[in-house]
């Protein structure tokens, strides 16, 4: 039994969940970022679920733990022979201990303000839904610069609790789903298990890179237009609390009067999506 076991009620405890696949150049920055976390966050345990790993990110990351255990939290890091997002996320599951849990990207960085204010606004008997103000990463390729600077300024995503790379629910959240299910978009599902009202943007940041280049864009936003739809046809509720803002004519044509290069490139991601193949591979990025 760990020093966080002895000490604290499980009940008070945040679990992260880091779902991480050949991660090994991007691990230590994520969990680095967890460690500047203010007091505020409270007694953490985090589960790095390394699937089907071929490089080091098993060995990086646990190289952190004795930093995790000098900070009185503990950190495991699963090594699982079966690949697969989904399955990570659910072996996880089944070893953690908080009541309230967060899903992060291995190549996401928190701001050091962000899981105690998470913490914050999760202290609720009714199921929550909580997230940061998602920063985009400053882009190496001048595609999904351009990109970036459209996809910044969709209704969707100004609107808030967008939840790319960083979701977290309270216990009375997380008792919405049982096991993952086999689907492509995990974070719409979780997403779409809270209506508008019950999900939650907290001032605190976290810096989340979109991919690089052309094809990769259409690559990643072809799969999660796919995995938006799979939800549609699988789970008919959900997608009733969408209650995602429209993007209006208006909206496009300012946009295109604004940034024009931006524009072009965005919409020329668009009508590629449109006219290719569909793929259930898992893709980080928007």
């Amino acid at each position: 039994m760990n020093q966080l076991q002895t000490q604290t009620d499980t009940s008070d405890i945040i679990t992260v969940i880091i779902a991480a696949r050949n991660e090994e150049a991007l691990i230590t920055a994520c969990l680095t970022a967890l460690l500047t976390q203010s007091d505020a966050a409270g007694p953490v345990e985090v589960i790095v679920a390394a699937n089907a790993c071929t490089d080091q990110t098993v060995n990086v990351a646990q190289q952190q733990t004795q930093a995790f255990a000098d900070k009185g939290w503990s950190l495991v890091v699963l090594d699982l022979a079966d690949g697969g997002k989904l399955g990570a996320l659910n072996a996880a599951d089944a070893q953690a201990r908080g009541g309230c849990r967060i899903y992060l990207d291995a190549d996401v960085i928190c701001s050091p303000e962000l899981l105690g204010q998470i913490r914050q606004v999760l202290r609720n008997d009714a199921g929550l839904y909580a997230t940061g103000t998602l920063v985009v990463a400053p882009a190496q390729t001048w595609v999904t610069r351009a990109y970036a600077r459209i996809w910044t300024q969709l209704p969707f995503v100004k609107s808030g609790a967008v939840g790319a790379g960083f979701f977290a629910v309270n216990a009375a959240g997380r008792a919405r789903w049982g096991a993952f299910p086999d689907i492509i978009s995990d974070d719409t599902f979780v997403r779409l298990n809270f209506t508008p009202a019950e999900r939650v943007e907290v001032p605190a940041t976290y810096i989340w890179p979109m991919v690089e280049g052309f094809g990769n864009l259409v690559r990643v936003r072809r799969r999660q237009d796919i995995g938006v739809a799979e939800i549609a046809q699988k789970y008919p509720g959900l997608i009733e609390n969408e209650g995602k803002a429209r993007l209006r004519k208006q909206d496009l044509l300012s946009m295109a009067l604004r940034m024009p290069m931006a524009f072009a490139v965005y919409m020329s991601v668009h009508v590629m999506v449109r006219m290719g193949r569909q793929s259930k591979e898992w893709t980080r990025g928007r």
